[in-house]
């Protein structure tokens, strides 16, 4: 697997997935629109942390970690270049999340059941290899969650086996068992798992679980 890893987006999931590839190994840089803005996470990230537009953390990468709002997907790509894209293996955090308010506890999606929004960065950049995955847990479960012992489960999909493969070995180093479900139409049935990881959260503030797939 690389050992360079370029993470796309600013927030505290893109902060939390490059602290977690720092800590096993990667040298990680960062793409941002405004460096200063993580310029005091960067100090504290360790020698393997770089800050740089989307453009430079796409060609830094040998793997490249997508990890904005939904809503973002698409300009961060088009930031990043598909040329700087093409190839490598790109680790698909996000979710179609509506800015209108949950209903219920239940998140508002952009998209539909008969779509995801993997597939549409797929098709925007078809030279790249998706993978869908840490898209249904919350940031502070993602790298090396503790769950008495037991790891939990994290659902991937994506066109390319060798990529997926790739993935689910960075996610054994993060504490996680992968379970492949598929082709990128499966990520219409992975995003919404985030609609139902966040309900116990909204409903009774309790947002310290994952999901676990049990098999006989």
């Amino acid at each position: 697997m690389a050992k360079t890893a370029g993470v796309l987006g600013s927030g505290i999931v893109a902060q939390v997935l490059a602290a977690g590839l720092i800590k096993h190994g990667f040298e990680v840089m960062v793409g941002t629109r405004d460096t200063a803005k993580l310029a005091e996470w960067a100090k504290g990230a360790g020698k393997g942390a770089r800050l740089g537009s989307f453009a430079e953390a796409a060609r830094h990468g040998g793997l490249v970690v997508l990890a904005v709002k939904g809503g973002a997907a698409a300009a961060a790509l088009e930031l990043a270049g598909a040329a700087n894209l093409a190839g490598k293996v790109v680790i698909d955090a996000c979710n179609p999340i509506a800015d209108a308010p949950p209903e219920g506890g239940v998140l508002r999606f952009t998209t539909t059941l008969g779509s995801s929004l993997m597939e549409q960065l797929q098709r925007q950049v078809p030279a790249a290899r998706f993978v869908k995955a840490f898209s249904s847990v919350g940031n502070a479960h993602m790298v090396n969650p503790d769950f008495g012992g037991t790891r939990p489960t994290m659902f991937i999909c994506g066109e390319d086996a060798a990529a997926k493969a790739e993935v689910t070995a960075l996610l054994d180093a993060f504490g996680w068992e992968a379970a492949d479900m598929g082709g990128a139409v499966a990520a219409r049935a992975i995003e919404p798992l985030c609609m139902l990881w966040c309900i116990p959260g909204f409903l009774r503030n309790e947002w310290g679980h994952a999901f676990k797939l049990l098999r006989r």
